[in-house]
């Protein structure tokens, strides 16, 4: 079986977004190609709720999936049809965007502040879809111990797990892995046909069979090195020292026409004017009710 290799670390950028939220912006418009389906990747990490309060006021969404996960801290969510909840540490908010949701999401003060929040590109075919939400409890939340790592299972399957979620329009693989002072761990069960890359939360990791290093908050990008179509590839990190806490997030890549303004991403021009339109005329809003799961 062969290793995927290490070709390509995003390092991010500092970025103020929303009402004033000070954040770090890693993947964007200038990675969309090479990481897709993934859109966006913006980590934040502070203990100075001066850089969150402020949030993130009501605003749109259409054609994208959003999937804000905490480690520490808690955020207050809700929508323009009324549902609401509390994003607690640990768990995850899972937004089917679809044919056009207005939400907000607004941080509340804490020791830490300690997450991400990931946009996932929506297929052509259903980029209108019923919008969706679902809440993820963090014991709703599979989690395995194994000899070099704790894994927990936020989408996807690992371990004879399943994940939370199942990724009814573009599955993805998302693994929230903590390992040890020096600890070696390996992952073999991404096709190569899958786009695959790690964001290092904390700590320090050398990924690939080489185990080249890369520093904090920053996205390795691990390319297939097996030229047979669906052949499983091994990912092989090592922490640091102090250890590592790190997202795993695979996913087979669209390949579609990307048309992006704000928070809102279609595979045209047309569509997005359409979306901006609908947007000026108060008829963005398509469903009643998103759905919940």
């Amino acid at each position: 079986m062969a290793y995927r290799q290490l070709t390509q670390v995003v390092r991010g950028h500092p970025a103020v977004d929303g009402a004033g939220v000070r954040l770090q912006r890693v993947l964007g418009a200038r990675t969309m190609v090479d990481f897709d389906p993934f859109l966006m990747l913006d980590g934040f990490d502070s203990t100075d709720p001066a850089d969150y309060v402020a949030g993130f006021p009501w605003h749109p969404h259409r054609g994208i999936e959003t999937v804000t996960y905490l480690l520490e801290g808690e955020i207050d969510h809700g929508d323009s049809l009324g549902n609401s909840g509390v994003i607690g540490r640990l768990q995850c908010q899972w937004m089917t965007a679809g044919s056009g949701i207005i939400h907000q999401e607004m941080p509340k003060a804490a020791p830490r502040m300690l997450g991400c929040q990931l946009w996932v590109n929506l297929p052509a075919a259903q980029k209108m879809t019923e919008p969706a939400y679902r809440d993820i409890k963090s014991g709703e939340v599979a989690e395995l111990m194994e000899e070099n790592a704790r894994v927990r299972v936020l989408s996807g399957h690992y371990g004879g797990k399943s994940g939370a979620v199942k990724g009814e329009y573009v599955p993805v693989q998302y693994l929230d892995v903590a390992l040890g002072p020096e600890a070696v761990w390996e992952y073999n069960q991404t096709p190569n046909d899958q786009t695959l890359f790690l964001y290092l939360i904390e700590g320090e990791l050398a990924a690939d069979e080489a185990l080249q290093q890369f520093e904090q908050k920053a996205c390795a990008m691990l390319l297939s090195s097996s030229k047979e179509e669906g052949e499983s590839e091994i990912v092989r990190v090592k922490a640091g020292p102090v250890g590592a806490r790190f997202l795993l997030l695979a996913a087979k890549p669209l390949r579609e026409p990307i048309a992006w303004g704000g928070p809102i991403v279609m595979n045209s021009q047309e569509e997005l004017d359409q979306a901006f339109a609908d947007l000026r005329a108060n008829t963005f809003i398509r469903h009643k009710q998103p759905k919940v799961y």
